[in-house]
Formats: C-alpha cells, sequence, structure tokens
C-alpha cells in the first residue's frame, strides 16, 4: 500500500458517506478523481530536462535510469515529449530529426524510443511519445464535441490538464511482461526555455503536487565546457539553466554533467555550491568509449541509492556484488574486440549519422555477438552514379573504393527518387562479385530491379515511386493514400510466413515457420513478375499471411544476399542481435556456413571476447584486462602500459570518436 492509503480510504469512506446527498453524477466524478488520486500515488515519476544545449544526451541518461531500476527488479516504461507541433514523426526528413522509429503499434516516434527499447528491452506504444500537435488535437477535438460546457478553453488549466492526464495514462499502461511499471521515466525534449517546452514544464510544474513529492524527482542534464582558451571546466552555463529550471517552478533533485573529459571535484562541489543540492546530487558523466559505460558510470556515483531513498522504492541495500553484470560484459566487450568488420552503408541520408541510428545499433550487436569490432562505413548513394563520375570523379572513385574494400554491404530504406540508381549499382556489384549483402525496405526493391534488369533483360525495370516506365518491378499498395502523407504507409509489426524448402534467413530465425517483425513502407514488389525473378534464381522465401506481398528475397548460389521488406533493426537489441544483420556479419567474416552447421551456435570466446579472432588480438585482449585488473587494486601502471581504456575512461586514442551520445539526438 502507499503512504497516502489511509488518508484515501477516510476520503473514500467520506464521499460514500455523502451519496444521496450529491447525487449520483457527482458522486461517481469525484469517485474516479480518487481513483486517479490513488493511482498516481502508487506510480513513481522521474522527468528528465536538458539544459544550455539540445543533444547533450538525454535520452541515454534517462535510458541508463531505467536500465539501473530494472537491474534492481523495478519495472519501468518510458514516454518522451517532443515539443514540435507535428502530430507524430513520420513526415519528418531523417535530416531534421534522424530516423523515423517505429513501434509494434504501427506509431511513427522520435528515435529517442528505440533507446528506450534498447535499453530496457520493454515494448512501447505510440503513446508513450508526447507531441504538442497531438496534445492539442485531443483538446480541440474534446472541445468540438462539447466536453468543456462552453468554457474558454486555454493553455492553463486545459493543455496542462491534458499532458498530466495523459502521462498518468501512458504510465500505467504495461510494456513487459504484462505487469504494470512501478516508475515511469519521462524526457521532456528541447532545452529548458524554448517557447514551445513551456506547457509541459508548467504541466509538471502542477503535476509534482498532483502526485506528491514522495513520487517525482527531476533529473536535469547540463552541458559543462571546457574552452580550447583554457581548458577549464565552465560551470556558468549550468548555473544560468538551473536558475531557469527553478524560475519555472521546477527544482532538481539530481544535475547530470555532460563533459568532454571527466570533471573534478572541486567542479562538482561548485555545481553543488551555486545551484543548492547536495555534492551527492550532481553526478558527471563525461565523453566515454560506448553509451554502455553510461549505465555503470550512474551507478558507480550512487544513484541507485539516491532514488531508493528519494523515491521510497524500497530496494535491498547493499547491492548484489554482481548487479549490472551483463552491462558490465556487455560495456567490456565492446572495448575488448580488436579484430574488426568493414561494413558499407549505401544511403541517402548519411550526411547525418543518427538517419540510420537503429541499423548502426543493429550492426554493433551482431558484430559483437560474433567477437568484431564495427567499422562502418557511410557512402552516399549518389556517388556511385555514373552522372557523378562525370560532374565530380574524384567523389566517385572515393565512394566506389569505399565499396569494394568493405567485407559486407547494406543497403537500407529510404524514399524518393534520388539516389536510386547508385543502390541499384551497389546490389549489381554485390550480386556479381559474392558480396556479403542485406538490403532493407527500399534496399530490397533496388535488389528486385537490379535482378530484372541485368538478369531478365528487362531494361526499363523500375519502381512507380521514381515515373512511369514500362516493367513496373514494384508498385504501390492499396493503403498508400497519396493526397495524404502522415500515417499511410504499411506500419508496425506483421506476421511474415515461410516458404517451405531450405533457406539461409530461414535458419537464421531458427527454422521456424512465421516471424513477427515491423514494417514502414509504401511500395512492394509487383507480384506478376514473382515468377519470371524465381526461375532465374531470386527466391522470395517469406511472404505475408495473405501470399500475395514479398516479405524476404534470397538469392540461389550466393554466399549471403537477402533482402526484407520489413525493417528488422527495430528489434535488434544488445544481447540478442537481429537474424538478417547477424548472417550479414558472419557471412562478412567467412563464419556464417559454420555457424549455421553448429545449430546457430557461436562460439563461447566470440560471443564474449575476440581472443579467438587472432594470436595477436588475443594477447592484446589479455594484457588489457591484467591491466584493469591492476589498476582496480591500485598497484600502480607504468606510462607505456596506458591502454586507451582504464577504468572505462577514454583517453582520446580510440579510433572512432568517443562521443558518449551516439543513441541520442
Amino acid at each position: 500500500m502507499c503512504n497516502r492509503s489511509p488518508v484515501l480510504l477516510q476520503k473514500l469512506l467520506v464521499l460514500q458517506s455523502s451519496k444521496a446527498s450529491i447525487g449520483a453524477a457527482v458522486f461517481s466524478q469525484r469517485k474516479r478523481h480518487l481513483a486517479s488520486e490513488a493511482t498516481a500515488a502508487a506510480m513513481k515519476y522521474i522527468l528528465v530536462t536538458g539544459g544550455v544545449i539540445s543533444g547533450v544526451g538525454k535520452g541515454v541518461i534517462a535510458s541508463s535510469f531505467g536500465t539501473l531500476l530494472n537491474a534492481c527488479g523495478i519495472g519501468v516504461t518510458s514516454i518522451k515529449i517532443d515539443p514540435y507541433i507535428n502530430i507524430d514523426a513520420g513526415t519528418f526528413s531523417p535530416y531534421e530529426h534522424g530516423e523515423v522509429y517505429v513501434l509494434d503499434d504501427g506509431g511513427e516516434v522520435d528515435l529517442d524510443l528505440g533507446n528506450y527499447e534498447r535499453f530496457l528491452d520493454v515494448t512501447l506504444h505510440r503513446d508513450n511519445n508526447i507531441t504538442t500537435g497531438k496534445i492539442y488535437k485531443m483538446v480541440i477535438e474534446k472541445e468540438r464535441i462539447g466536453d468543456y460546457l462552453g468554457k474558454t478553453v486555454q493553455v492553463v488549466p486545459h493543455i496542462t490538464d491534458a499532458i498530466q492526464e495523459w502521462v498518468e495514462r501512458v504510465a500505467k499502461n504495461p510494456v513487459k511482461d504484462g505487469s504494470v511499471p512501478q516508475v515511469c521515466v519521462v524526457e521532456l525534449g528541447g532545452t529548458i526555455g524554448d517557447i514551445e517546452g513551456m506547457p509541459f514544464v508548467e504541466a509538471f510544474r502542477q503535476f509534482q503536487f498532483r502526485v506528491k513529492r514522495e513520487n517525482f524527482c527531476v533529473a536535469h542534464v547540463s552541458l559543462v565546457p571546457s574552452p580550447r582558451a583554457t581548458g577549464e571546466p565552465k560551470t556558468k552555463p549550468t548555473q544560468a539553466s538551473v536558475r531557469e529550471l527553478r524560475g519555472l517552478g521546477l527544482s532538481p533533485d539530481l544535475i547530470v554533467c555532460r563533459s568532454e573529459k571527466p570533471i573534478g571535484s572541486e567542479v562538482q562541489d561548485k555545481i553543488s555550491n551555486f545551484c543548492h543540492v547536495a555534492p551527492d546530487q550532481v553526478v558527471c558523466i563525461h565523453d566515454l568509449s560506448s553509451i554502455y559505460h553510461v549505465p555503470l558510470l550512474m551507478e558507480e556515483a550512487g544513484v541507485i541509492e539516491f532514488l531508493n531513498e528519494r523515491l521510497k522504492l524500497e530496494i535491498p541495500l547493499p547491492k548484489p556484488a554482481r548487479l549490472m553484470q551483463s552491462w558490465r560484459d556487455l560495456a567490456e566487450r565492446v572495448d575488448n574486440v580488436y579484430k574488426k568488420v568493414s561494413i558499407a552503408l549505401v544511403g541517402k541520408y548519411t550526411k547525418l549519422e543518427d538517419s540510420y541510428a537503429s541499423l548502426s545499433k543493429a550492426l554493433l550487436h551482431a558484430s559483437l555477438a560474433v567477437g568484431y569490432k564495427l567499422d562502418l562505413k557511410f557512402i552516399e548513394a549518389c556517388h556511385l552514379e555514373r552522372q557523378t563520375k562525370q560532374e565530380t570523379p574524384h567523389l566517385y572513385y572515393e565512394a566506389w573504393q569505399c565499396l569494394t574494400n568493405s567485407n559486407g554491404v547494406i543497403v537500407p530504406g529510404g524514399f524518393g527518387c534520388r539516389g536510386v540508381e547508385g543502390k541499384i549499382r551497389a546490389c549489381q556489384w554485390s550480386r556479381e562479385n559474392n558480396k556479403p549483402f542485406l538490403g532493407i525496405c527500399l534496399g530490397l526493391q533496388c535488389a528486385v530491379i537490379e535482378f530484372a534488369r541485368n538478369v531478365l533483360n528487362l531494361a526499363d525495370a523500375n519502381s512507380t515511386e521514381v515515373g512511369d516506365c514500362e516493367h513496373e518491378l514494384v508498385i504501390d499498395m492499396p493503403e498508400h493514400n497519396p493526397g495524404e502523407m502522415g500515417g499511410t504507409m504499411r506500419l508496425g509489426k506483421r506476421t511474415t510466413l515461410f516458404k517451405e524448402g531450405k533457406s539461409i534467413i530461414k535458419q537464421l530465425y531458427g527454422n521456424v515457420n512465421q516471424i513477427e517483425e515491423r514494417h514502414r513502407h509504401r511500395y512492394e514488389v509487383n507480384p506478376k513478375y514473382v515468377e519470371q525473378l524465381e526461375a532465374k534464381g531470386m527466391k522470395f522465401v517469406g511472404h505475408d499471411s495473405e501470399q500475395t506481398r514479398m516479405e524476404i528475397v534470397e538469392l540461389e548460389n550466393h554466399p549471403y544476399f537477402v533482402a526484407t521488406q520489413f525493417h528488422p533493426e527495430y528489434l535488434s537489441r544488445p544481447l540478442k542481435p537481429s537474424p538478417p544483420f547477424l548472417g550479414l556479419i558472419l557471412a562478412s567474416v567467412g563464419k556464417l556456413e559454420a555457424y549455421l552447421d553448429q545449430g546457430n551456435k557461436l562460439s563461447s570466446s566470440a560471443q564474449v571476447t575476440s581472443e579467438s579472432s587472432s594470436d595477436d588480438d588475443g594477447q592484446l585482449y589479455k594484457a588489457n584486462r591484467l591491466l584493469k585488473k591492476m589498476t582496480v587494486s591500485g598497484k600502480p601502471l607504468k606510462q607505456k602500459q596506458a591502454t586507451p581504456e582504464v577504468n572505462g575512461q577514454c583517453n582520446g586514442s580510440h579510433s572512432p570518436v568517443c562521443n558518449g551520445q551516439a543513441e541520442d539526438k
């Protein structure tokens, strides 16, 4: 029972005794209010806000809160608030906010919900993403049907009430194993002070009193820059940001300081002094070699103990010795694999790597599972086209050199005609040179078009998305409404049935008869060409439940040439890589056949370390492990023994950029 149960019980008894005098309608309304109050009291909320700049890492911090609580046996759900007026992220260009992430129910949402699902291994819903557009749409619809009884509809109280009611309602939705969560982590997008976010800040100012102090806390994520001119961490931006947050009625319980390098205790004490919080309420997260170190660093900073006391979570203390062990193993694996696998991603939005955030993570998950470090090369599809050879030949030759030097190729989805010919040429090169290949969504369509042109000799084969053509290999679906763009695609989790017979992709999925994956497309392979394509060796081994839509294609007599109409990257998890991506990595390092022969089992050494990749790599791995143990035990290290990472702190010598926020915008 919650702390307020006796009070609520007394209120209910008083209400029951006055039922006859107040009338049935008023009684029902007040009873619902008390029920809502009781539910709100039982749920705990952590609000994550950001200051100074956007893209400071709120998504990873919010996900890490959930990861820590999950490890302690606390059920967690997440809500992402985006203050833009769009109804959802479905009509965004990838250059605006990165990739559009798709949920089981077809919701097109912000990529931060992908962070939450990957970190917490939960299944979120479209209502876990709140936008200004959704809130205003709901309030206006209520006004149109007379719900406000002629009152003037205003931001306060109607918009702010709608926000609070939405959060309370969604927080109770099960996201894992059908159980109601105990804690809801709410991330408020943007930075404090943005005009778009003001109604949400005001809503949570009221919300903290609605659910009471013991059920609500605020974590403020702020940047602590270190200008090159001085090299000294500057706390003034954080002070100003916290001051503004307090001026709006919210006081931070935790201040999470993001910095390029570790922050000393002097700076931590200064922030504590000027921002009116205890020193242990200032958590410093510097740039790390991987985002998987963030929950571990927060755990070391005492975040679990603080949340346990602040929110009365009743987590048994002291913590178990092996708490977060799976995350420690994962973080260690990221740092201790040395043999690289090079994958070329031929895309249309490569100027912003967040456009392919889930793809990058899925490839990383698969690479780590096999025991290799991912070397992901982004290639702009347009640069592979013959027109580029005439206009900017250096870009053309650079792109082709990168493609031909890769171990495997992936051609992801996209919309519009730009870059399609470059993707088609990448498909052709992979097919003709037996290069491991994975096509996704548009990648499947390009692979089919290329095969029709060069094997079936249908020179004019193309997609109706690109324009009119004689041989329409790819056509639009009945769901596609050209007059309305938002939410008109084939979206969400759908069933794919495997055909009888042997296929590589079916084996990778465990030889099951059907699978469920998430979709996001409005074009599909024209069924009337399927028979001709299969006669020449392009087999459609998976189709939808009506057997009219082609879901998976696989090329005969090729090491690994697989394409899917669905997006398998959305369901990839750090400890459970997606089968199509795992197949690509295994084929790229020459281990796919052995993996399938062993019944889809990886060797234990490949799963944990890279000792099996080469003798030199194994020696380097052992040396790094020894150095870490020496550091933990307090024994001094000589300068020449320093490694790229000791105790989770990066010294800048990694080959990839250590930005610590690859999952966040």
